[in-house]
């Protein structure tokens, strides 16, 4: 039965009902139409009594509504009279009723109508954000209805607009009006200028120091050159966003003038923001211009606390003619090894020629000043597997090689560890050493990213080099007064050349042959080295599969996915071989592995494969550059396509 009956029947003395129910059950006893009228009777009573409570509960809602409504009338009494637009919206979003302050602002205007009933749905902490308007901003408070709806069309919520246009434009003000701190360098300046006339160098110094006050000027920053090659500035935030958006074309500019002087002069900048103190904004500039040296040059870096941003950058390093940092370097790092107990030799993890090279090439220097050290490598690789085989069958490398669950109980405080090839944590066999060793070396010839040992005591990172190899080479020569390097170890340094350069193809300046002769007369045997790149049948069919199956989109980019069966180095000969094809400037080849899909790109020096693979957490040069990422191989793909297409379309805005 219906609850609201019984609900009436509560309200009717029980103890009467029942003893009305007993007489009229005892009369069907003795007299069967007595009983049946009572019963009659009884059911009119009881269907009275209904209808009756119902009507008054009718009355007392209508009582209730009357004393709301009263209420209401009141609410927008004080609504009508608030200095602020206000409205009230039923439960379909459609405006009820608004005040004169609401008409006047926004004159019943369509598109805040339709603004405005999108409240109606939200949540109120979902209201985030102003509402703009002719020139000025409303921020929206939603007060909800505390009364039951009752009926379709009810009030569902009430609506304040607070002019907040004063606040928005101070905060803008403040936000364009924050000081930014630069640093700005001349990159090889010095080198560049050494084999000038004195007349024609003051006037390209001149030329360069006029481009350089123009463009002060244009964004209305104070210029202070403190150096031959070095100058710092100080402009608001408001000029930087406009830097960025035409991508630093100062750096076009000054390589433009270079070229008219033929000298090759381009431009590093680091620029720090977003800071409340000029001692920070001076060491965000300080890292930046660091940062933009360590990818090469000619290019900007704004640093915003953790947040960093590249422009530029597409054009080759600079080879350095001069050896003094390498001198310099190597005496470092003598001393640095003399006061250790136990160095470790570590490369980026899937090790390549060039990696294991600079490794073999460091243990002789710590050999020959009388130290014991270790190169750490867990797993060998396709790539290297003849070169360690034939190293572990050469006498005296038999403990050469340990693995890192050995390495943790060797630690001691005056160990040191030597990190070749690499400057990322991440990208090391075992990144969790570099806790827990506080004396760090990083010998480096990749472009510097984002993630970096920033624990390390020393750093020789030269994006110039062709390889790790050729860095090593070099500080072996000044490291001790004659390095007894062995032919074995000569070999593996020349192995890591030839694969950095494809074979003196690539990267290749002076001073990389120059790093090669030394090799050759310390018994490099060039045959040797050949046959360490020999592939059998099974992984050249592989190969040439992976080509087979490239694809050339129109930008002259070819794109590759490899079969399971390869690895590291066939599909980086894969990615060269694509680039023998007329037509094709860059490749890349991706292969899925295990744990994530590694990408292998190369290019002729027209497309910068590095930024690509940047944009996918990569790293490397302007011709060669990977990648490992740890996605789905279709998603890989996408965003490989995606960062290639975004690269064209920033080429085409700098160009």
């Amino acid at each position: 039965m219906d609850k609201k009956f019984y609900r009436i029947i509560s309200s009717i003395n029980i103890l009467n009902l029942l003893l009305s129910a007993f007489l009229i059950g005892f009369l069907f006893y003795y007299n069967k139409i007595i009983a049946s009228i009572s019963f009659i009777i009884l059911l009119y009573i009881l269907l009275a009594e209904y209808y009756g409570v119902k009507r008054k509960k009718i009355e007392l809602d209508r009582y209730i509504e009357d004393i709301f409504f009263s209420v209401d009338k009141a609410s927008k009494t004080v609504l009508a009279k608030i200095p602020l637009p206000a409205v009230i919206l039923n439960d379909r979003g459609e405006i009820i009723w608004y005040n004169t302050h609401y008409s006047q602002t926004f004159n019943e205007n369509e598109e805040i109508k339709k603004l405005i009933k999108k409240y109606v749905t939200a949540k109120t902490e979902e209201l985030k954000g102003q509402i703009e308007f002719n020139g000025r901003y409303y921020s929206v408070l939603k007060i909800e209805s505390s009364f039951k709806k009752k009926r379709e069309g009810d009030t569902s919520a009430t609506l304040l607009f607070f002019d907040d246009t004063d606040y928005v434009q101070l905060k803008k003000s403040l936000a364009t009006s924050r000081p930014v701190v630069a640093h700005i360098m001349i990159d090889n300046y010095e080198e560049a200028l050494m084999s000038v006339e004195d007349v024609k160098r003051a006037v390209i110094s001149s030329e360069i120091e006029k481009k350089l006050s123009e463009w002060a000027s244009s964004i209305k920053a104070f210029l202070k050159k403190y150096d031959d090659d070095k100058y710092f500035a100080i402009f608001k935030e408001g000029e930087l966003k406009k830097l960025e958006e035409n991508r630093f074309d100062i750096l076009d500019k000054i390589r433009e003038t270079g070229e008219e002087m033929r000298v090759l002069l381009t431009l590093s900048i680091g620029v720090g923001a977003e800071a409340d103190d000029f001692l920070t904004l001076n060491e965000y500039a300080s890292s930046a211009l660091d940062l933009a040296l360590g990818r090469g040059g000619d290019q900007a870096v704004v640093k915003r606390g953790d947040k960093i941003s590249f422009y530029g950058g597409r054009t080759q390093a600079v080879e350095k003619r001069t050896r003094v940092k390498a001198r310099v370097i190597a005496h470092a790092l003598r001393e640095l090894i003399k006061e250790s107990s136990t160095i470790f030799i570590m490369g980026h993890n899937f090790m390549d020629f060039d990696s294991l090279g600079a490794a073999i090439g460091m243990y002789r220097a710590c050999a020959d000043l009388g130290k014991k050290a270790y190169i750490i490598l867990d797993k060998s690789n396709v790539a290297i597997d003849e070169l360690v085989k034939k190293i572990k069958a050469t006498d005296g490398y038999q403990d050469l090689f340990i693995k890192s669950s050995e390495v943790k109980n060797m630690i001691d405080e005056n160990s040191l560890l030597i990190v070749v090839d690499t400057h990322r944590p991440s990208y090391l066999s075992y990144p969790e050493i570099v806790e827990l060793i506080d004396r760090i070396v990083v010998i480096d010839h990749h472009r510097r990213g984002k993630e970096f040992i920033d624990k390390a005591v020393l750093v020789y990172l030269e994006p110039y080099a062709s390889s790790a190899s050729e860095l090593v080479t070099e500080i072996l020569q000044y490291i001790v007064e004659k390095v007894d390097l062995k032919p074995i170890e000569a070999e593996a340094l020349l192995a890591g050349i030839a694969v950095d350069t494809k074979n003196f193809t690539f990267r290749t300046g002076s001073r990389t042959f120059e790093a090669a002769s030394f090799l050759r007369k310390k018994g490099a045997d060039t045959t040797s080295v050949k046959q360490l790149f020999q592939n059998d049948l099974a992984s050249y069919i592989i190969k040439a599969t992976i080509v087979k199956n490239a694809e050339i989109l129109d930008n002259g980019i070819a794109i590759a996915i490899s079969p399971p069966a390869a690895n590291n180095l066939i599909i980086a000969q894969a990615a060269d071989e694509l680039l023998t094809i007329k037509g094709v400037k860059a490749s890349f080849v991706l292969l899925q592995r295990e744990e994530d899909v590694a990408i292998s790109g190369r290019s002729m020096g027209d497309v910068n494969v590095q930024i690509i693979l940047e944009k996918l957490g990569g790293g490397g040069h302007l011709t060669v550059a990977g990648a490992q990422v740890k996605k789905p191989m279709e998603e890989v793909l996408n965003e490989l396509k995606q960062a290639i297409k975004e690269y064209f379309e920033e080429e085409g805005e700098d160009r």
